[in-house]
C-alpha cells in the first residue's frame, strides 16, 4: 500500500495500522487482515476530506482578506456562486478552474472555497466579458454597427453560413458522415458536391481558398454522433481546411448539444 510520503502522513498511518510492516522490496507498506484494503481506502479518503476543509477554510481566510466584490459573485456556505450572462470566455475561464461545476437548474457555477486563488486570477477577465455580453452592452454596440461595414461583413459572413457549404480541396476531401472540425466549429458532411469553387467570390470568408477547391454541404452533428466521435490526440495541422476533433473540442460541442436535447425534451 502507497501513499505520498511525508513524516506527518506516516505518523498517522502507523498510528491508525500499528501492525503495518514496510517492504523494502517492494517499495510500500503491508498492512495484515483480510479487510486491511477497504480500511486502508476509507483512511486515505478521511485524509482527502481534512485536506480539502483545510483548503476552503485557506481559502474562505484570503478572501475574508482581500475579497471580489462584484455584482456576479455570491458567497455561499461551500464556496462561490457565479452568475453572469453567456459568454464563451466566462465559461472557457470557469471551466480551467479545478473543482468548478456548473447547475444546470439554478443557471451558475460553483467554485468552492479552495479554489479562491485560480478564481482570483482570472476574475478580470471573466468580470470583462460578462459586463460585454450584458444585454444593454450588446445593444449599444449593435447600434453602433448600424449602416458601417462591420455591420455589412457580419451580415455576409452570416448569410454565407446559413447555406451550408464549405470548400474543401479536390485531394483532400472530409469524410462523409463523421464528425470533423473545421472553422466554423464541429460538422458532418453529407456529401461533396464536385461544384468548383469561386475564389474570387467567396476568398472574404475562406481565405486560402483555390481554384481546386469544390463545395461540402455540410450539417450540425447529433449529440449521439458527438458521443461516439472518437477523440484525436493530435492537434490540426497548420492551415489545415477540416481535421479530426480533439477531446477539448469534442467536450463543449457535446454540453451544448446535451442543454439543447434536453430542451426539446422538456
Amino acid at each position: 500500500m502507497t501513499f505520498p510520503f511525508d513524516r506527518m502522513t506516516v505518523d498517522q498511518f502507523r498510528k491508525r495500522f500499528p501492525r503495518a510492516r514496510w517492504s523494502d522490496s517492494r517499495q510500500a507498506w503491508f498492512v495484515p487482515g483480510r479487510t486491511a484494503p477497504q480500511r486502508f481506502t476509507r483512511w486515505l479518503a478521511e485524509l482527502e476530506a481534512e485536506a480539502d476543509a483545510f483548503a476552503d477554510a485557506k481559502g474562505r481566510d484570503a478572501f475574508e482578506f482581500d475579497p471580489i466584490e462584484s455584482a456576479y459573485l455570491e458567497v455561499g456556505r461551500a464556496g462561490f456562486r457565479i452568475k453572469t450572462p453567456f459568454s464563451r470566455t466566462v465559461v472557457e475561464k470557469l471551466r480551467e478552474i479545478r473543482y468548478s461545476r456548473w447547475d444546470g437548474e439554478m443557471k451558475l457555477w460553483h467554485v468552492p472555497f479552495r479554489s479562491f486563488q485560480e478564481l482570483r486570477d482570472r476574475w478580470p477577465e471573466i468580470e470583462q466579458a460578462a459586463r460585454r455580453n450584458e444585454p444593454q452592452e450588446r445593444r449599444r454596440r449593435a447600434e453602433e454597427r448600424k449602416g458601417t461595414e462591420e455591420e455589412a461583413k457580419s451580415k455576409a459572413r452570416a448569410a454565407e453560413r446559413k447555406r451550408r457549404r464549405y470548400p474543401v480541396a479536390s485531394d483532400a476531401l472530409p469524410p462523409i458522415g463523421r464528425v470533423v472540425a473545421v472553422q466554423y466549429g464541429l460538422v458532418v458532411f453529407e456529401e461533396v458536391t464536385g461544384e468548383l469553387v469561386d475564389p474570387e467570390v467567396v476568398a472574404e470568408f475562406y481565405p486560402g481558398v483555390t481554384d481546386d477547391h469544390v463545395w461540402g454541404v455540410w450539417r450540425k452533428p447529433t449529440l449521439e454522433e458527438l458521443v461516439h466521435a472518437w477523440p484525436s490526440k493530435a492537434a490540426a495541422l497548420e492551415k489545415a481546411e477540416w481535421w479530426p476533433p480533439t477531446i477539448e473540442e469534442l467536450r463543449p460541442a457535446r454540453r451544448i448539444a446535451s442543454r439543447r436535447s434536453a430542451k426539446r425534451q422538456d
